[in-house]
């Protein structure tokens, strides 16, 4: 139990940020959500086994329509596949770490990552444990912030114009915190770039997965040059 309690000390301060966006971005998806209709088990169960922050903001347009199972199966690829290239580079993070392994994979969202990215496991903590507790901190996080805009969006009449742009709000302040915190920003120029040039190329709904792809081989061919002379 120690150990539990203590992994758990460790993790909660680094989930802080993502603490205070999941709860305006869970909400947001909480409003949507009820504003549609649907009950508030269904807002939980979604946020608890879906919790895919882009992709629930996307059901609540493909609730509306009328589901066309072949449609959300590949606009749900599409939208996540970013997740591949994040499973591949965390492929040695999460090694041997047996029963938990399942759970640290389902909980791998943008902003999970983007924080195990950038920290590593106090020495008076198992690795598996910290990652763990900062995963679940995040997923509490986001269901409680459904729950409440669900709730909120149940007893209120309040407008919904603009609440999907809050993710795209959180990944731009994440990015400017990796931004200030990195000494190294050819990462990120790298990023950018490529994700420029494939947008100007494939078009709006067909650029992140080549970026992507673009990206990680860029880093990858750069990885021993980056990793010996960082840039500040």
């Amino acid at each position: 139990m120690k150990k539990h309690i203590k992994a758990l000390r460790f993790a909660f301060p680094y989930t802080i940020p993502v603490l205070s966006g999941y709860m305006v971005l869970g909400a947001a998806f909480g409003v949507l959500m009820s504003r549609q209709g649907i009950p508030l088990f269904w807002i939980a169960f979604s946020s608890i086994f879906v919790y895919a922050g882009s992709m629930q903001f996307v059901s609540v347009a493909l609730l509306s329509a009328g589901f066309d199972y072949p449609g959300v199966f590949l606009m749900t690829l599409i939208i996540n596949a970013r997740h591949l290239f994040y499973g591949i580079s965390f492929l040695q993070k999460y090694k041997n770490k047996g029963k938990l392994k399942p759970y640290l994979v389902l909980s791998l969202t943008d902003e999970t990552f983007s924080l195990l990215c950038n920290i590593e496991p106090p020495a008076e903590v198992l690795p598996k444990w910290f990652y763990f507790y900062i995963s679940l901190l995040n997923h509490i996080y986001w269901v409680l912030g459904s729950l409440i805009g669900g709730i909120l969006g149940s007893l209120l009449k309040l407008e919904t114009n603009g609440l999907e742009f809050v993710l795209t709000a959180l990944f731009i302040v994440i990015f400017i915190d990796q931004w200030k915190s990195a000494k190294n920003h050819l990462p990120a120029v790298i990023g950018i770039l490529s994700a420029s040039a494939c947008r100007i190329i494939f078009g709006s709904s067909d650029f992140i997965i080549p970026s992507m792809a673009v990206t990680l081989l860029l880093l990858t061919l750069l990885k021993k040059p980056l990793e010996r002379r960082p840039i500040k």
